[in-house]
Parts: C-alpha cells; sequence; structure tokens
C-alpha cells in the first residue's frame, strides 16, 4: 500500500493536520515529542503516516533525539519506493527565525536539510505552512518560505508545492484539494 509521509520540526502540528484531514483523533500535545515513532493511519486508499517531528523535545536527551532524527532518515530511505509523497509542515510563524538562525551559525538548517533529502530520494513534497492564522502578512512569510527552501518567490508560482493552513482551526480546504489532486493523479499512473 502506498502511503503519505508527514514530515517535520516538533511541535508544528503534524498530527493535528492529520487530524483535521482524516477525522481521526490522534495524540497531540503542547510540549513537543509526544509522537515518537511512525504512527500510520488508513486514509482512502493509501496510508497516513505521521513521523515522530525532529529538533527539541522536552525531557529527551540529545541523544535519543539523534536517533529520532535517524531512524526518520532510515524509515525514509527503507520506504522511499512506497512513498506516494510527503507532507512537510512548518510552523509558518517560526520558520524563518529558525532558519536564519541555523545560517548564522553556517550550518543547514534542518528542514532545509529534510525538504533537500527528500527530493534527492525522488519523493514529492507539499509544503504544508501551519498556523498560517499567527503570522501578519501571509504572503511575506509564505515568499520567505520559498526562498529558504531554494524556490524563488513569489510564492504563489508554487501553489502546487506550498499551501497555508491552520490545523488547529480546520482551515485546510486548499491542502485538502492540493492532497485529492495528487492522489488523483497517483490513481492514474
Amino acid at each position: 500500500m502506498k502511503e503519505i509521509i508527514f514530515v517535520g520540526r516538533s511541535n508544528v502540528g503534524k498530527s493535528t493536520l492529520i487530524s483535521a484531514l482524516t477525522g481521526k483523533k490522534l495524540r497531540t500535545g503542547r510540549r513537543p515529542g509526544v509522537t515518537r515513532k511512525p504512527l500510520h493511519i488508513p486514509y482512502q486508499d493509501i496510508e497516513i503516516t505521521d513521523m515522530a517531528g525532529f529538533g527539541f523535545m522536552s525531557g529527551i536527551s540529545d541523544e535519543s533525539m539523534d536517533a529520532i532524527k535517524d531512524n526518520i532518515v532510515h524509515y525514509i530511505e527503507d520506504n522511499a519506493g512506497n512513498i506516494a509523497f510527503a507532507v512537510m509542515v512548518v510552523n509558518s510563524s517560526s520558520f524563518a527565525e529558525i532558519v536564519d538562525r541555523w545560517n548564522s551559525r553556517n550550518e543547514i538548517p534542518v528542514e532545509v536539510e529534510l525538504f533537500e533529502f527528500l527530493h534527492e530520494m525522488n519523493i514529492e513534497v507539499i509544503v504544508a505552512a501551519n498556523k498560517i492564522d499567527k503570522v501578519r502578512d501571509v504572503d511575506e512569510t509564505l515568499d520567505g518560505i520559498a526562498g529558504r527552501l531554494g524556490m524563488m518567490p513569489p510564492w504563489k508560482q508554487w501553489l502546487d508545492v506550498i499551501v497555508p493552513v491552520s490545523a488547529k482551526k480546520r482551515k485546510i480546504g486548499e491542502f485538502k484539494k492540493l492532497m485529492q489532486n495528487k492522489l488523483e493523479a497517483l490513481r492514474a499512473t
């Protein structure tokens, strides 16, 4: 069975977005690190996989956080042929600040590294810019996300890649449409 993986930093709303999409209640929490291993949810004629988040997790050792990141990479490598596409969920209100902080230390931001890794594995990516209700200027924010992921702004030329959502408020209409289009294209092959 083909699968769609949901990936991203801890506490960006991956599980909440999956719940909004599927109507299935998933465990979520205020603190990062609730999802620790891949969770498989049936959806239409495929499977959605909620991956553990990477980055800071409250009460988790650095070694455990590194192990979780390694597990994500290995899961993607081992299942790449079965992954229809990936949904990389980002927190639209903090994405630019986090990426810029990593870049200022001459380090590759984890989100950028993941985005590039998925493409290297020939996995198509939808970037779900979550918590869009918390930003003042949507176009400026989404242009910033596009640019930091190596896509030339304006973001509106990437409507098949970047989609603004508010998972908590269940404002996911455009996301659902994009998912449906990708699933229909997949079924047609």
